[in-house]
């Protein structure tokens, strides 16, 4: 029987606080090449998580500790969905081929996520086109941006 204690969350959390990224993850699958990825994930506000697609599969999302806005967009960079995970929606399941972000809204938030596999490393083609490179001032902006950011709201690249 796997488990994920709640003091492991907390060491989880330390460590995304102190990483430079913002975030840190704990893996439940054994290997990369498992066909199903399970892993929590904490990340602190001002995490950049690049808006992305998944060609191949759909991507469910948990809340373990605090609140995480799910936002998703057209190819355009209009916000055609976002839900509040933690506050109004417990379960938020992305499907394929659809760009989106997550906005941590707590420190030592830790969300738990689970998709087809093997694990797949993002290329170009994975990300929005009018998405920021991590580590620029757009990036930056960009996650300003999402705090508010409405659906039908478009991000101006």
């Amino acid at each position: 029987m796997k488990t994920l204690p709640s003091d492991q969350l907390d060491v989880l959390a330390d460590a995304a606080r102190q990483s430079p990224r913002l975030r840190m993850n704990h893996n439940l699958h054994a290997e990369l090449s498992d066909p199903i990825q399970r892993l929590a994930i904490a990340m602190e506000p001002g995490t950049y998580i690049r808006p992305h697609r998944h060609g191949h599969t759909w991507e469910l999302l948990l809340p373990l500790r605090g609140r995480f806005a799910v936002l998703e967009f057209d190819r355009q960079g209009v916000v055609t969905g976002r839900t509040t995970l933690g506050a109004g929606a417990a379960v938020v399941e992305t499907p394929p081929d659809t760009l989106h972000t997550v906005v941590s809204l707590d420190g030592g938030g830790v969300i738990f996520e689970v998709k087809h596999g093997p694990y797949r490393p993002f290329v170009d083609a994975d990300y929005a086109p009018w998405s920021a490179e991590a580590g620029t001032p757009q990036a930056q902006a960009f996650m300003a941006w999402c705090m508010t950011a409405a659906v039908g709201d478009r991000w101006p690249a």
